[in-house]
């Protein structure tokens, strides 16, 4: 069969079930097209995306700029791993530094790739600056966390689909319940050698939690007081989602090391990366830590335009105001309805909650409804929505979609 050869969606799917391993449960929608906040399937149906690939395409589908900065940087120059210097590496190293406030950055491909890393820097700073006793570093991390599925991430998760049969896990972590100072305290007092706290500052894959006021600020000064790392993963909260450029922004804390991925790229090319100051990212010497792709030429053209994008073209600024009106009208609905208990969110990533058990399939069905209206979705943890359109959507096209969304919510109200 020609690559090129056109497919149906019934056989576009038939090809991934037969060939692809099964560890994706996907919408049946295929999609084939995308240009901003709109997706195209092999049929030719138009949908509102409000998934953004899970926050990776803050700047829309398609950027043209970021897609310009890739075919350019491609054509020149693609990969020459870290052998060698290339000309783009130092720029990008130069820009997002400056971008967000800190003196190194340690580029990587993937999100879990980024985890991993900080993980490792942390560690290594625990053992030579902090004098932890080798192999005896902690981190705390939080209950229904999610930063990744490799083999160390899932070792501190809760998920039993991640963890279940994919043992012996990695030592090494303390699990306390997320917006809880009383048990991060409790733990930096009482166990020996804690080298850092890793934590999200909105739990998106939970079902978009937001913490309570202050509990980050806080959180930072208890790590400060104890000598702990304060770790943000802002893999999915970073880069505008939330209404600021990051989700730790909103209460003014500084981490220590700040992990990003998906939208540093637009979701064009993976591109993660950890930021730190001098005094912890100096651990890492030659040979200790990298990888091949970590850096190219490609990823850090990308990167550079798709945050030049953000601030240009003021994401952050829509995202908060978006989101703020998108609250208020499904609180309208909610305040009338029988199967919406709650919105909750922060900028543009919201999420409802259904009045259903996690193990009912009335959210899935839903979203199958809202894929027939012509809006995207997908739900986590049962029975939760979440909803993150890309950052570059209009007023009236946030209005369109809330439209969408409420009468598919009505064709399930008892």
């Amino acid at each position: 069969m020609s690559v090129l050869e056109k497919l149906s969606s019934q056989g576009a799917i038939a090809l991934e079930e037969k060939y692809g391993a099964h560890n994706y449960h996907p919408l049946p929608v295929v999609l084939t097209k995308g240009e901003g906040v709109y997706m195209w399937d092999v049929e030719g149906k138009k949908y509102y995306d409000f998934l953004s690939a899970y926050s990776a395409v803050n700047q829309g589908h398609c950027h043209p700029r970021i897609l310009d900065a890739l075919i350019q940087q491609s054509k020149s120059l693609h990969l020459t791993s870290r052998a060698f210097y290339n000309d783009m590496l130092g720029r990008f190293e130069s820009y997002v530094t400056s971008f967000f406030g800190f003196d190194k950055v340690l580029p990587m491909n993937t999100g879990a790739e980024a985890v991993e890393t900080a993980i490792k820097i942390c560690r290594k700073w625990a053992y030579e600056k902090k004098n932890i006793p080798e192999q005896q570093a902690k981190i705390i991390v939080c209950e229904n966390n999610f930063h990744g599925r490799t083999t160390t991430i899932i070792s501190f998760s809760n998920d039993p689909d991640a963890r279940k049969n994919f043992g012996p896990y990695t030592p090494g972590f303390v699990k306390i319940p997320y917006d809880d100072l009383t048990a991060l305290e409790k733990v930096l007092k009482e166990e020996e050698h804690i080298a850092g706290f890793l934590v999200e500052p909105i739990q998106g894959e939970a079902g978009v939690y937001v913490p309570s006021e202050g509990y980050l600020k806080q959180a930072k000064q208890l790590c400060e007081k104890h000598d702990v790392l304060f770790i943000a993963d802002e893999i999915q909260t970073g880069i505008a989602r939330t209404g600021e450029i990051l989700a730790v922004d909103h209460c003014g804390v500084k981490p220590d090391m700040l992990i990003l991925g998906k939208a540093l790229s637009g979701g064009v090319y993976p591109v993660s990366a950890v930021l730190a100051n001098d005094h912890i990212m100096e651990v890492i010497k030659p040979g200790q830590h990298g990888s091949t792709f970590g850096g190219n030429p490609v990823a850090a053209s990308v990167a550079i335009e798709a945050l030049s994008v953000v601030e240009d073209e003021k994401l952050a600024t829509n995202a908060k105001e978006l989101g703020i009106l998108f609250r208020a009208k499904i609180q309208e609905y909610i305040d009338g309805s029988s199967i919406v208990n709650k919105v909750r969110g922060m900028g543009l990533l919201n999420a409802i909650v259904i009045n259903d058990s996690e193990q009912s399939d009335t959210a899935w069905n839903i979203c199958l409804k809202l894929k027939e209206n012509g809006l995207l979705a997908k739900p986590t943890h049962g029975n939760i929505i979440r909803f993150a359109p890309p950052l570059v959507i209009t007023h009236e096209q946030l209005l369109e979609c809330v439209s969408i969304i409420i009468k598919t919510l009505k064709e399930f109200e008892v």
